[in-house]
């Protein structure tokens, strides 16, 4: 398997843990976000490390996110406790339209797959202009077009893995 393909075996894998995690079902765009932040080493966790964004920060970031959430249709989460964690599920979560879409954004940022770089998949993560992630990265006072930016001039500079 070359770089890229464990790269986003890896990062998909792990999201489907998280995603088991916090009870759902379907591997989202939040779920690959949290995987990204813990590939330790890569340019995508170095990037968002320099914003706060450690997979600790993006945890608390979406955690917030929940909590906002909720609050807007008048539920708080600390009246029912978090959701019971799926790891006893027979079969692994699916991959949800967030998820999906984030990765044929990062697809479909290079024009063939053999160019695809692990920022690739950051940045088609981040381009999402609804969702909870960009909704997270906001109450988290993160500036998203700033951290798009980086993103791309790393993919530019080619200096990465």
């Amino acid at each position: 398997m070359n770089p890229i393909d464990e790269y986003l075996h890896t990062v998909i894998m792990e999201g489907a843990v998280e995603a088991r995690r916090q009870g759902s079902d379907a591997v989202e765009a939040q779920h690959l976000l949290l995987a990204v932040a813990a590939q330790q080493g890569t340019v995508p966790q170095r990037i968002l490390a320099s914003a706060g964004l450690d997979q600790e920060g993006v945890r608390a970031a979406l955690e917030r996110e929940i909590d906002h959430s909720l609050s807007a249709v008048g539920v708080s989460r600390a009246a029912f406790g978090p959701p019971r964690p799926s790891m006893t599920l027979k079969r692994s979560p699916t991959m949800g339209a967030t998820g999906k879409l984030a990765l044929e954004r990062a697809f479909a940022s290079v024009s063939r797959k053999k160019d695809l770089r692990p920022a690739h998949v950051l940045l088609g993560i981040l381009q999402a202009e609804v969702g909870t992630v960009p909704r997270a990265l906001a109450l988290a006072g993160v500036d998203r077009t700033d951290l798009l930016t980086r993103v791309r001039t790393a993919i530019e500079s080619d200096g990465i893995e």
